[in-house]
């Protein structure tokens, strides 16, 4: 079964991309990341979906969020590192 893609537009001025020092696929993946985190903070989207919405897969949206100091879960620097280390075991 193929998932329906909706394409949106938004207009952005190039002198933005030019003061961010950023491209067009830059700003893109930059602005879909933080709008996967603020709705998943909202609780709009759950980790999945919001990984889903930034081109990420699951963990590696939980890396990105760990290296940008984004705390989504009430759990110690100690106790998520433990959680990769146990991830890393699965087959």
């Amino acid at each position: 079964m193929t998932e329906k893609v909706v394409n949106i537009t938004v207009p952005v001025k190039a002198d933005i991309l030019l003061s961010l020092k950023e491209t067009k696929d830059e700003f893109v993946a930059d602005l879909l990341y933080s709008t996967a985190l603020t709705l998943f903070r909202k609780g709009k989207l759950s980790l999945g979906k919001a990984a889903e919405l930034a081109g990420y897969d699951r963990l590696g949206f939980i890396e990105k969020l760990q290296k940008e100091k984004e705390f989504i879960f009430d759990y110690t620097e100690e106790e998520i590192n433990e959680i990769f280390e146990d991830s890393e075991k699965l087959p």
